[in-house]
């Protein structure tokens, strides 16, 4: 790539959820990293997310400098003209909603713009991806697909089960998100995706934020920066580039403590040791081409050399994640149903 490539394109993470401080900041910046989706919620309640919001809310104080909190794709512009990074908010789980699906505009108003239907198990709304039997989308699913694509929150599958994530893009009037998994094919995770859900996904609009987390690699953390690119361009060449991106899924400076509650939360008295090994229960190593944010020129390099093009490379860094966020954190213009239903969805992916 040259340097005016480099300097035109956006660079945005679709998901991260790293201790978030100073010096992680920085490195964002370092990086040249333009805006990050963050998790900011798995299980807690209303109560405890808007909590979660009041902490972020002292990190933009604290740090004006260098982040700033994202609500639509213009914000990113604004972020990269003040040299700073846009932080949008994300619910790894529909716990923060409770059982009252008001809180999704309520939630909205407040700033998240993604949220998962389902973290692994059976939820209220969908089937997980580690449950023995995927029920699909519930009554009250349906209904949150159907206020969340009026307000403007994405809809995220990444640890749905198959059955949920298929008709969840079937039921969605808008393209719906993957942030954060790779191809089953290629390492067969119970939370990577497998082709028909792929080819679906990118029929209809949607994106795949492809992931870097160890789990979800082939050979783990000594994944290969090669291995990496060859299956991004693979993936690329079934769905179309233009339908992907990053979403590392790091976890950055995180205590292996915090893996209890993400996989366990609540639910269970146990340990679930979810994708990692009941030998090493906590985080494991990056691979060495992705340890920071300020890694990303890495990929940029590694996509180059696997022959992708310049235009296809600014894409999956951040100009496609760009696109879809300026279509779909906005809310929709009115209730639609029929065909209308059916054309937003296509009006959505331009």
């Amino acid at each position: 790539m040259n340097s005016a490539a480099q300097i035109s394109a956006p660079r945005i993470d679709g998901l991260q959820y790293a201790n978030w401080s100073e010096k992680v900041f920085r490195q964002m910046r370092a990086g040249g990293v333009d805006a990050v989706h963050v998790t900011i919620t798995y299980h807690e309640t209303f109560r405890e997310t808007v909590l979660n919001i009041s902490r972020w809310n002292r990190y933009f104080e604290d740090f004006q400098h260098l982040i700033m909190q994202g609500r639509t794709a213009d914000d990113i512009r604004l972020a990269r003209e003040t040299g700073r990074t846009a932080i949008f908010f994300g619910a790894q789980n529909p716990s923060c909603i409770e059982d009252d699906i008001g809180l999704v505009e309520v939630l909205h108003t407040l700033g998240l713009r993604f949220m998962q239907l389902t973290y692994n198990n059976q939820s209220l709304l969908a089937g997980g991806c580690y449950e023995a039997r995927d029920t699909g989308l519930t009554r009250m699913g349906r209904a949150v697909v159907a206020e969340m694509n009026r307000v403007g929150l994405v809809i995220d599958m990444s640890h749905s089960g198959e059955r949920s994530t298929l008709e969840a893009i079937e039921a969605s009037s808008r393209p719906i998100a993957i942030t954060h998994a790779n191809p089953s094919s290629w390492h067969p995770a119970l939370r990577n995706k497998s082709e028909a859900v792929l080819r679906a996904l990118a029929e209809t609009g949607g994106m795949l934020g492809l992931s870097l987390y160890p789990h979800h690699l082939a050979r783990g953390s000594d994944c290969t920066l090669r291995d990496f690119c060859e299956m991004v361009a693979r993936t690329a060449e079934m769905m179309g580039p233009e339908r992907l991106a990053i979403g590392s899924d790091l976890c950055q400076d995180q205590p292996d403590s915090i893996v209890a509650w993400m996989r366990n939360g609540r639910w269970t008295k146990e340990t679930d040791f979810g994708e990692g090994s009941a030998d090493n229960p906590g985080f494991p190593a990056q691979p060495v081409w992705f340890r920071d944010n300020r890694d990303f020129s890495n990929i940029a390099r590694g996509l180059a050399e696997v022959g992708m093009s310049q235009a296809e490379i600014a894409g999956i860094l951040g100009a496609n994640w760009l696109r879809v966020f300026a279509a779909n954190f906005g809310p929709m213009a009115s209730r639609q149903g029929g065909e209308g239903h059916a054309q937003s969805k296509s009006n959505a992916t331009a």
